[in-house]
């Protein structure tokens, strides 16, 4: 296989411009899925760098899910590869949440934003769903309601309630093909092209993907200590995307004075707040502050959440609960979307709060993660190389790298990778404000994993020390 490749161009070590170019190729299109990359020895001698830069950028590319590696055959493009996120302004690619394609799971997996597979409430979810296919067949398997099924929406509103004290009918939800979707609707119906947005910086990438497609301009508020700040934000601005409850990645949670800023700005604006309380199921000590939603006087605020966390990425079932008014509108450009969905994972789901099972399922994932939450915390206590930022919540945890270089995080990334221990990194979630640090989940890995796994974290860590400023 002839690839064009430029080495000489780009930010950091050889293997880094190696990476981007080879993951950007994949992303791109020029590489296809299934396609095998040149033998290492072949590539090292055709761009006159070492093997075992080589091998390390195959390695990587393998942890996070670019490619596949078979014994004795090579390294192929998985057949899925990671989707890019538009409007990246920073030299590297936009990096998943979870992996994709056929890569095997790595020794060691940290990476965020995938609950334990084995935790899933497999026996109850099939009876569920057998019944609600037989219920369904029997009522002549017709679309159904365009804010979804009444049950699952009366038991969201139930839950809701109970866990995040937001007060709402079923009439105001209307469930989404996850939060993903539910931020598009948004900008479907309230927003037109050329409209300002603001998003969170570090933040999530696909968040901005799906807003730019809509055809808005997207600009960036800064994190910090408090949360997502709006004092700079434009006059213009016409939405709001923050995630309060467990700023992500970061894990900062919303002062409440910031929380009351954030209103009132939006208040004073007529601009429109979308509040997503992604993980919002997952905490493990301290009170919760009130959601934007329940603190939202003027009806500003747009409340979106997900199972992805607490059931499965896969099921694709989220909702959203806009202001006053706009759920029809939401509704209609849901069915029009989408046609509604999977109407009878949606109604399973439905059954499985209606039944309580849901609620004892998340009472046992809670104990579970919470021990690895704390296993880990614990771990990484006192490590001023690798500090830990405060986090109380959700499934993944933000170290900080004081002292450390521009491209450090994708040197420990990818010297961890080879000793089986996959890791994300903050710079692959911002924008505009680029900081070193790394994004460690924990909900893919046993307790007993964690400190083996820290420890040759630490060990790849010490192995880039060069990159110390």
């Amino acid at each position: 296989m002839d690839l064009l490749l430029d080495l000489d161009t780009g930010q950091g070590g050889v293997a880094d411009r190696l990476y981007r170019q080879l993951s950007t190729a994949i992303l791109g299109g020029r590489l296809h899925p299934g396609e095998r990359l040149p033998p290492s020895r072949d590539l090292a001698a055709q761009l006159q760098i070492s093997r075992a830069s080589v091998t390390l950028v195959y390695e990587r590319l393998t942890a996070e899910g670019y490619c596949s590696a078979r014994v004795g055959a090579g390294t192929f493009v998985s057949t899925q590869p990671v989707p890019a996120a538009p409007g990246r302004r920073n030299a590297g690619v936009a990096e998943p949440a979870a992996p994709a394609g056929e890569s095997a799971s790595p020794a060691y997996d940290f990476r965020a934003g995938v609950p334990d597979a084995a935790l899933f409430p497999a026996a109850a979810w099939r009876r569920h769903l057998t019944r609600e296919l037989d219920a369904h067949l029997a009522r002549g398997a017709r679309y159904g309601d365009d804010a979804g099924p009444a049950l699952l929406r009366s038991g969201i509103a139930h839950h809701l309630g109970l866990a995040r004290s937001v007060t709402v009918d079923s009439e105001g939800i209307v469930l989404t093909a996850g939060a993903t979707q539910a931020i598009d609707l948004i900008a479907r119906v309230l927003l037109k092209p050329g409209d300002l947005v603001a998003v969170e910086d570090p933040g999530y990438p696909p968040v901005r993907a799906t807003l730019e497609a809509a055809g808005v301009r997207v600009i960036t508020m800064p994190v910090d200590a408090e949360g997502a700040d709006p004092s700079a934000l434009p006059a213009q601005t016409r939405l709001i995307y923050v995630t309060p409850s467990h700023q992500f990645p970061t894990g900062v949670v919303m002062s409440r004075a910031r929380r009351l800023q954030l209103l009132e700005w939006a208040s004073a604006h007529r601009a429109i707040i979308v509040e997503d309380d992604y993980d919002s199921e997952h905490r493990f000590h301290d009170r919760p502050l009130e959601p934007l939603h329940v603190l939202d006087a003027a009806g500003v605020v747009a409340y979106v959440g997900t199972f992805s966390k607490a059931l499965a990425p896969a099921l694709r079932i989220g909702y959203v609960i806009p202001p006053d008014g706009l759920a029809p509108a939401l509704a209609a450009a849901r069915t029009i979307a989408d046609g509604g969905a999977d109407v009878v994972a949606q109604g399973a789901l439905g059954r499985l709060i209606d039944s309580g099972e849901f609620a004892a399922h998340m009472r046992r994932v809670r104990r579970i993660y919470r021990a690895r939450h704390r296993v880990l915390t614990e771990q990484l206590a006192g490590d001023e190389r690798l500090r830990l930022m405060p986090s109380s919540a959700g499934l993944h945890v933000c170290i900080g790298l004081p002292g450390r270089r521009p491209g450090a995080s994708a040197q420990i990334q990818s010297a961890a990778a080879v000793a089986g221990v996959a890791i994300g990194t903050l710079p692959g979630y911002c924008t505009d404000s680029p900081r070193e640090g790394l994004v460690l989940g924990f909900g893919s890995i046993p307790a007993e994993q964690i400190p083996d796994g820290i420890r040759l974290l630490r060990a790849a860590a010490r192995r880039t020390d060069t990159g110390r400023a």
